[in-house]
């Protein structure tokens, strides 16, 4: 039984033409770099979605850009401090 499905997909000569010779210089076929594109363009979308939620928290806490470097300090020195205190060694 197959575990992979065929497709057809339409693209303009050149793209089409870019992405065989991008095929050819990583020893890859044409279905496997559509494949890693495809895993590439899931984690982009779901990164922008992170930050998109990032933004959207840190509007409603009042957290302006430049805090964020102070508070990651603060977050971690107090991270430290417990794990010094409970004999937790990291």
């Amino acid at each position: 039984m197959r575990t992979t499905r065929v497709l057809s997909v339409s693209m303009p000569p050149e793209m089409l033409r870019e992405t065989e010779r991008l095929a050819r210089e990583e020893n890859r076929t044409v279905s496997e770099l559509i494949r890693e594109a495809v895993r590439c363009y899931r984690q982009e979308r779901q990164w922008r979605r992170t930050l998109a939620y990032g933004r959207a928290r840190a509007k409603a806490l009042g957290i302006r850009e430049s805090d964020v470097a102070p508070l990651i300090r603060e977050f971690r020195r107090s991270r430290r401090r417990k794990q010094a205190g409970s004999g937790v060694a990291r």
